[in-house]
């Protein structure tokens, strides 16, 4: 037994150092480089064909099924309490899958009118989901007493790096850093939280999962113009859209049938 708890509190202490040293380089390097400007070019996606009067149809429609899981697992967690969670912090999980519900709406919302102020209303949600899941992570596999430290400071983090790039695209001077940081340092982080920490359940390999289909998802939407071309009837940004949901479903799944340890 002190072995292992030695070698706990060694994990302990690697971890805790690889996250501030991780946190702190991005941090400080982010102002390391130059502004980041919102490409005008983003939104000219390739799948522009409309149906039954939708422009962009399939890029509006395959955000069905964010919308579609995310009221699913809001009634999980919220209504049926099936999951096994932390109670504790239970709403954490509520602002995880309402924040995909609202990605469903606001991403759709988007891509009928694709600009930068549409925009706005695809990203907000987006960075819910992010710090939610973040702070889930950090409580079921750290400390649930930091991650209640952090859960509403991470959310306001991400209301203002949205509301940061708007301001600057209202007076001509959007910069996308702070946002580039929200949404990429825990999805760097998350990986050495789950390699060095124990979890609070078995079935951990959903989050690997959903960190796999993140990837994807992002190699999907990279290679937009080549997979239509490819595949001539949908488009990387639409397939896109399902592999994030698929990730979060099998997320909420594993809620469903993992065991406390």
């Amino acid at each position: 037994m002190p072995q292992v708890l030695s070698i706990n509190i060694r994990n302990n202490r690697l971890g805790a150092a690889l996250i501030f040293l991780v946190s702190a380089f991005a941090l400080s390097g982010i102002f390391f480089i130059e502004p980041i400007a919102q490409s005008s070019q983003y939104h000219q996606f390739i799948d522009q064909r409309s149906f039954l009067g939708i422009p962009n149809f399939l890029n509006v429609v395959s955000n069905s099924g964010f919308f579609l899981l995310g009221i699913y697992g809001v009634y999980l967690l919220a209504i049926r309490k099936t999951a096994n969670i932390l109670q504790q912090i239970r709403p954490f999980y509520v602002v995880l899958y309402s924040g995909v519900a609202l990605v469903g709406l606001g991403s759709a919302y988007y891509h009928i009118w694709p600009d930068n102020m549409t925009l706005v209303w695809d990203r907000l949600p987006m960075t819910i989901s992010f710090m939610a899941f973040f702070s889930i992570v950090v409580a079921e596999f750290i400390s649930v007493k930091l991650a209640k430290i952090l859960f509403v400071p991470l959310l306001l983090a991400g209301f203002g790096s949205v509301g940061f790039w708007v301001y600057g695209e209202l007076n001509g001077t959007g910069d996308l850093r702070p946002y580039v940081l929200v949404q990429f340092l825990p999805i760097i982080l998350t990986p050495i939280i789950l390699i060095i920490y124990r979890s609070s359940f078995d079935k951990t390999a959903a989050y690997w999962w959903l960190l796999v289909s993140y990837i994807i998802a992002k190699l999907f939407e990279h290679f937009d113009v080549e997979i239509f071309a490819a595949l001539g009837f949908v488009s990387g940004h639409s397939l896109k859209h399902l592999a994030a949901a698929i990730g979060l479903f099998l997320l909420l799944m594993s809620y469903q049938y993992r065991t406390a340890v």
